[in-house]
């Protein structure tokens, strides 16, 4: 038996990842002016309408674009080789944002949805952020 669509409505998910590496900051003049390294958490936010399943984008689709753009390319590295900015978290909330709509983009054709924000979390208590909003006020 087919179940019906309990709702087509927006939903945001969102998925959490984490990863290590080691950076400094160019031009800072404290302690993070050192080698040093993070835990990073990173919050990746999508939103969309569900689908006839009641899915807005399978979890598998946000873990194997994040895994392979950004985990298996930042992860255990010396960020300050692999970036051509400086590696504060706003820079690069920045880059993964656009990573991520990237390639996010490319699946959007079967599942109608947006990413919403992503959250860098440098630190347990320090994270930054950027949102949809946010970016497409900048272009």
């Amino acid at each position: 038996m087919t179940k019906q669509p309990y709702h087509n409505r927006e939903v945001s998910v969102t998925k959490i990842f984490t990863f290590d590496s080691a950076h400094r900051l160019d031009d800072y003049i404290g302690k993070c002016a050192n080698l040093h390294g993070h835990t990073y958490k990173l919050e990746v936010t999508i939103k969309g309408r569900t689908d006839h399943r009641g899915i807005v984008v399978d979890f598998g689709d946000i873990k194997k674009i994040v895994n392979e753009q950004i985990i298996g390319v930042y992860d255990h590295r010396f960020l300050n080789d692999l970036m051509a900015f400086n590696t504060t978290a706003e820079n690069m909330v920045f880059h993964f944002f656009e990573i991520i709509d990237t390639y996010l983009r490319k699946i959007a054709d079967d599942t109608p949805c947006r990413l919403l924000r992503v959250r860098l979390w440098e630190t347990p208590t320090a994270y930054a952020e950027l949102t949809r909003e946010d970016y497409d006020a900048a272009e």
